[in-house]
């Protein structure tokens, strides 16, 4: 294994099972909005306003908190890794030549949030392993993230796997994607 994914893996064991919350603040039906206008669902967004008009709570759309990445107004883009994500999106790998790409997601819904409620986000990695495939090595992280109500009732769970690369190209190689050099 490469000294970089091995700091990776040894970063993250180390972090395994610690919870992180963050107060994702009181939901608001602009937010819930936004979220629909990117994903273009104008009826949504039309029946909103208009329960919102009529001074009834206005639940979120589905996939509003697995859909929001972070509750922050994010970071310039300056401060963005070279893979694009946010260091904060990026556990264990701080100043290290890493690649990150999501490798998917799992989300539970138990709860639907509604307009008014404060929610807070817990986030804990939960895995990290080693794996070897076609294109070399890499580390899977396990990242779970649980919403909760302000009384503490669940609304939502994520799961995500995240694969970190080696950011390094090795001597066999031209770029560091994997791709041997002809």
């Amino acid at each position: 294994m490469s000294a970089v994914l091995q700091e990776v893996l040894t970063r993250a064991r180390k972090l395994i099972g610690q919870w992180e919350s963050e107060d994702c603040g009181v939901l608001a039906v602009k937010e819930f909005c936004r979220y629909a206008a990117a994903l273009n669902d104008l009826d949504y967004i039309r029946t909103a306003r208009a329960q919102e008009a009529a001074g009834e709570p206005v639940v979120a759309p589905a996939l509003f908190l697995a859909g929001t990445l972070s509750w922050e107004d994010g970071p310039a883009e300056n401060e963005l890794r070279p893979d694009g994500l946010a260091a904060r999106e990026s556990p264990c790998t701080d100043g290290l030549p890493v690649r990150q790409v999501h490798g998917g997601q799992s989300v539970r819904p138990v709860r639907s949030p509604v307009s008014g409620m404060r929610v807070t986000a817990a986030r804990s990695l939960v895995s990290a392993d080693h794996r070897h495939g076609r294109s070399g090595e890499f580390v899977l992280l396990g990242v779970t993230t649980r919403f909760t109500s302000q009384d503490g009732a669940e609304l939502m769970a994520v799961d995500e796997t995240i694969v970190v690369l080696d950011g390094v190209p090795d001597a066999a190689t031209d770029e560091p994607t994997g791709v041997t050099a002809a």
